[in-house]
Formats: C-alpha cells, structure tokens, sequence
C-alpha cells in the first residue's frame, strides 16, 4: 500500500508518516498543495491524505484536481473544522473520507486501510497462498499456522508477493510498492529483505527468484 500525507504542520505530517510505515505502507511526506499535485502525477497511490487548510494550493483544490483528472486514489481529507457543513463541504469535492483534528491514530490508520480496500485494485484485508497467511488488518502473519514475527518492510514485501497471486514480481516493482521515494534503486534492500524472509518463512522454500526478472511467491 503507497501513501501521500500531505499536510503544512510538518511535525504533525511527519509523525502520521512515521506511524503509517509501522504499519507496512510506504509513506511519502509534502508540506503544500503543489508538491501533492506533482507528487501525484509521478507515483500511483492507492491513498493520499490532504490537509484541507494548507496555505497556497489547499487540500480542497488538490482534491478537486485529483477528481478531475480521474485518478484512482482514494482521498482522506482532514482538518480542524468538526461542523456538519464543513463535512458536507469536503465530501462534495469528491472526497471519500473526511476526518477532524485531533483524531485518534488508530482511527486513521483503519480509515486508510478502508480505502485502500476501496480502490481500483482492491486491497483484501486477509491474503493467503501455499500455507502463508497475512491479515492485513490485525498485521499478522503465518506460515502452516505458525505466527511469524516480521518487521513492517518484510511485511510489506510478503505482501505485494501475495497479491501477485504466484506471478513474477520485479525489484523495480517491489520498490514503488514497498518503499517510499527515497528508496535509492542501485541499493540492495530488496535483496537482503527477500532473504531475510526467506529466513522467517522457512522450509521448504516458498519465495523463488527468477533469475534477471523478480521474484514469485508458490511451491
């Protein structure tokens, strides 16, 4: 799952990236409305969540454009006004959620999850192939019912495999989907998170690499 936070309160934008990527999403952080828009036009998100009240190109314009355009992501708008016409307001951009400041983080982090599942390619909450299991949910993972502790980027990986139901998945793929855009491509991070999976999910082998294209997830 590929998340935007866009937000003018940068401590605020950042500690919502920070808990969203223990939660095995990769996260990208702007401070304003046009660096969201160009952000947007290069990467594919399945969830961008917009400030309505950045200075400049505000949340709500971004919102609209996205509509416009028809992009797939899906839209969380936030800010501190609570009244029952501003929620109306937002919604009627083209918005698919709205959600007042403070909230609760465990709340927005099931609202992104929510949406993500509503998106063009959706999201299941639980995934399963060849003994392994992953909830997306409750973060859990297995294998042959055995719980196995990931950190969030093997976690995110095993993910993207299952979603490829068996097919072939590239580095390439695995880092637009995996990591956020300071991923440097020329490192191994790929390679050295595919084996310490491998590790985790034991014998026999269930993550194969299929030599100068990717890596596939089967018997």
């Amino acid at each position: 799952m590929r998340v935007l936070v866009a937000d003018d309160e940068r401590i605020l934008a950042d500690t919502v990236a920070d808990g969203l990527r223990q939660f095995a999403m990769a996260v990208d952080v702007v401070y304003d409305g046009d660096s969201a828009l160009q952000r947007m036009s290069v990467h594919r998100y399945d969830v961008a969540i917009l400030d309505r009240d950045m200075p400049g190109v505000t949340g709500d314009e971004v919102c609209t454009r996205v509509v416009d355009s028809g992009m797939e992501t899906r839209l969380l708008l936030l800010t501190a006004a609570a009244g029952i016409r501003d929620r109306v307001e937002g919604l009627g951009l083209g918005a698919d959620d709205y959600l007042t400041k403070p909230f609760a983080f465990a709340e927005l982090v099931a609202r992104v999850q929510a949406l993500a599942r509503r998106s063009a390619a959706p999201l299941k909450p639980v995934l399963e192939q060849d003994g392994v299991l992953l909830d997306t949910t409750r973060h859990f993972a297995s294998r042959d019912g055995l719980t196995l502790n990931l950190t969030p980027k093997e976690f995110a990986v095993l993910r993207v495999l299952l979603r490829a139901g068996g097919q072939v998945v590239s580095a390439e793929e695995l880092l637009e989907q995996a990591w956020d855009e300071n991923a440097d491509p020329f490192t191994n991070s790929v390679r050295v998170t595919i084996m310490t999976l491998r590790k985790k999910l034991g014998e026999p082998p269930v993550i194969h690499t299929v030599p100068r294209v990717g890596y596939r997830l089967g018997r």
